[in-house]
């Protein structure tokens, strides 16, 4: 799989993101934002919702703090919003996951 390098706006950092370095549970949070199913509770710790049910907090705090997943648009503290998968990540999934171009 490929890797994409990105830039953290929130701190300046430069992070890579690999997909080798996924968890199962991980990439199939990926594959449900890519269908459209994912939604983000604003706050200040991410919490994500797939078909309704909140996923795994540790695996969504990797995603977003990762750079994979971001909201679809901006947010009120306490409003859901559609999850989406960032450029980077849909850049570094792409050889191997079609689905997410």
């Amino acid at each position: 799989m490929a890797s994409a390098r990105v830039l953290r706006a929130t701190t300046g950092e430069v992070i890579t993101m690999d997909p080798a370095t996924l968890n199962h549970r991980e990439y199939a949070i990926l594959c449900a934002v890519a269908q459209g199913r994912g939604e983000l509770l604003a706050g200040c710790e991410p919490d994500l919702s797939v078909d309704g049910g909140w996923c795994d907090h540790t695996a969504v705090t990797h995603l977003v703090g990762g750079g994979w997943i971001c909201s679809a648009r901006p947010a009120r503290v306490g409003d859901r919003v559609p999850a989406r998968l960032t450029d980077a990540a849909r850049d570094a999934l792409a050889p191997h996951h079609p689905q997410s171009a």
